[in-house]
């Protein structure tokens, strides 16, 4: 991204350093099961070790692609349209979103809210953490929050970041998958003695879907 017209166009979200875009099924949160096309931001400094999309950290790597046609993309396939990465919020997303809603669509983000938040969402699911967290213009924003659980602190953070959202939102907990068969039966007995939570699982990774 070393030419001005492309520097310039990516400051202003009309270019956007894409890492991949690809329909399947949301395997995780609230909308699990549902058919969506998902489109990956490159680019991200939050650095969880445990992240399974570490190729998307370094936004270089990914081709600066004008929003016109990954629009055109996501609307031959569903109406339901999530941006994730990668932290998308790095890059303004409001030329995106507004496209994606002229056409009729619904627009999901997932992000770690550690940047401003732009763009106009249907549905905001919020993953905090704890090396790079939420900026709190964010938390009035989120419709889920999505802790993902690594150890038994990780629900001390979860209580924490639960404080801050609005009471509508709803709140998962989410095995880290390396760990998942340790973790997992702590986060049915805090659900459990906690029912304000909820359990979310990867199911696209049970499922074998991409």
């Amino acid at each position: 991204m070393s030419d001005p017209g492309v520097l310039a166009a990516v400051e202003k979200g009309t270019m956007l350093p894409l890492m991949e875009e690809f329909y399947t099924i949301q395997g995780e949160g609230f909308h699990k099961g549902t058919a969506a096309y998902f489109i990956r931001i490159g680019g991200c400094d939050v650095g969880c070790h445990w992240c399974d999309v570490k190729e998307s950290w370094d936004a270089d790597l990914h081709p600066a692609s004008a929003i016109d046609p990954i629009v055109q993309n996501a609307a031959k396939y569903s109406n339901t349209i999530v941006i994730t990465g990668g932290e998308p919020l790095m890059w303004n997303m409001d030329p995106l979103t507004k496209a994606l809603k002229e056409k009729g669509l619904s627009t999901h983000i997932e992000t770690s809210g550690a940047y401003a938040f732009t763009g106009e969402w249907d549905w905001v699911c919020l993953s905090p953490k704890k090396n790079k967290l939420p900026l709190a213009e964010i938390y009035p924003y989120a419709d889920e929050l999505k802790v993902i659980v690594y150890n038994k602190h990780d629900l001390i953070f979860a209580e924490e970041q639960a404080a801050q959202v609005n009471k509508g939102c709803e709140l998962y907990l989410q095995p880290e998958w390396s760990v998942r068969e340790k973790v997992t039966p702590l986060i049915v007995d805090y659900v459990m003695a906690n029912p304000k939570w909820k359990v979310s699982l990867q199911t696209h990774k049970y499922l074998n879907i991409p």
